[in-house]
């Protein structure tokens, strides 16, 4: 047999840095603030509907785009939050998780050596879908302001590194892992440079109802589609997991234009062809009745990213400002360290954390080798917890 067997544009991604501290704090008892998921669950008249579904038969495969109302449900979010009409039956694609979505619409619509631009530091499943769709990866950095700690997109590198064999940018605004929200400037320079070389854009907005309220620009997600030009060249992925707490239901979407949407599900039933029959009825109800329960959580995220924050700077890390997402990135050299990923790699063992170093999100690691990122979505005495480990750095 050929060794070894796993094809080389997937060798690089047998392993995630995710899987790897989740497993360090189960083999250690280490409070986990690596993986960004929730430990409460999402509003109750949603984990109701799944339950009455689940009782009342549905349970089998749901149609390949996914059933009706939550299509419906989905395109009428998108009206009220964007302003963007999409019709339900063409322009609406239900997928298993955002994941999916981004790995279906990359394979579906990535020849072979195009080129795919990512701002890095990037969520690690955007290099393995664009390795499976043999695709060309090319990252352009957020650089975190010396002064303010913001991070900032490098609209010069974005200039630059966008040519003929660019076939689409993939957008993640609010942005994992610093917390970013893209300003309206840096989103009309991405779109300005889509339109120029004829460039689709592929949007991962999974972080949409979570920007909090001391945002530069205010806590309104700003969608790429929605800027000059835009609407018929993007792609716009989002899904329940965040916004809903329920990580685990992997419900996602896909809305765009008809020929993008098609593409992408031809690619996609031939992945999971379809899933979660009896959460999609739940989650057409969670966007049509349960959107002041996301208030509330984004209301309590904001408390729990200042309580994290404010218990890292007297631990002695350097914080930076966090907009939106799970997500707060610190900088280690305060406590007299300089790598993030050895810090992340001994904290379990040494006081009981897990984190993630930011440096495994990039190509170019060494701009961001001295930052971690802690997730605070966990309950206030698992944060208080952690902090009170994290004083013994």
């Amino acid at each position: 047999m050929r060794t070894p067997a796993l094809v080389s544009r997937l060798r690089p991604f047998t392993s995630t840095i995710f899987a790897e501290m989740t497993a360090s704090a189960v083999r250690t008892g280490a409070v986990n603030l690596g993986q960004g998921f929730p430990d409460t669950d999402g509003p109750m008249g949603m984990l109701q509907m799944a339950r009455r579904a689940i009782a009342e038969g549905v349970n089998q495969y749901p149609p390949g785009p996914g059933r009706p109302e939550l299509r419906a449900a989905i395109a009428a979010h998108r009206m009220e939050q964007s302003g963007i009409e999409y019709d339900a039956d063409t322009q609406v694609l239900v997928t298993a998780g955002a994941t999916e979505a981004i790995a279906a619409a990359l394979i579906a619509l990535v020849e072979p050596g195009d080129e795919v631009v990512v701002i890095e530091p990037y969520y690690d499943s955007y290099a393995a879908a664009i390795a499976m769709a043999g695709g060309v990866r090319r990252a352009v950095p957020l650089r975190s302001n010396a002064e303010t700690g913001r991070f900032e997109l490098d609209l010069d590198a974005l200039r630059g590194v966008v040519g003929p064999a660019t076939r689409a940018i993939l957008v993640n605004s609010p942005h994992n892992p610093t917390g970013t929200v893209l300003s309206s400037a840096e989103l009309a320079a991405i779109a300005s440079v889509c339109v120029e070389h004829d460039v689709l854009a592929i949007t991962d907005e999974v972080y949409e109802q979570l920007i909090f309220g001391d945002a530069r620009e205010g806590t309104r997600h700003r969608t790429l589609a929605a800027l000059p030009g835009m609407a018929e060249r993007t792609l716009v992925i989002s899904s329940a997991g965040k916004s809903f707490s329920v990580t685990g239901w992997k419900i996602g979407w896909v809305c765009g234009p008809v020929e993008l949407v098609h593409a992408t599900k031809a690619a996609k039933q031939f992945l999971t062809f379809t899933g979660g029959a009896p959460f999609q009825p739940a989650v057409a109800h969670a966007l049509r009745h349960e959107l002041a329960w996301v208030e509330r959580l984004r209301a309590d995220l904001q408390a729990k990213r200042d309580r994290l924050g404010e218990g890292l700077a007297t631990a002695g890390f350097r914080v930076l400002p966090s907009e939106g997402t799970y997500f707060v990135c610190a900088d280690v050299r305060p406590l007299g360290y300089t790598d993030g990923e050895v810090l992340c790699r001994a904290m379990p063992e040494q006081i009981g954390v897990a984190a993630i170093p930011v440096a495994a999100f990039c190509d170019d690691p060494e701009p961001v080798r001295h930052l971690v990122r802690f997730a605070f979505c966990k309950r206030n005495e698992v944060l208080d917890e952690a902090l009170r480990r994290l004083r013994r750095l």
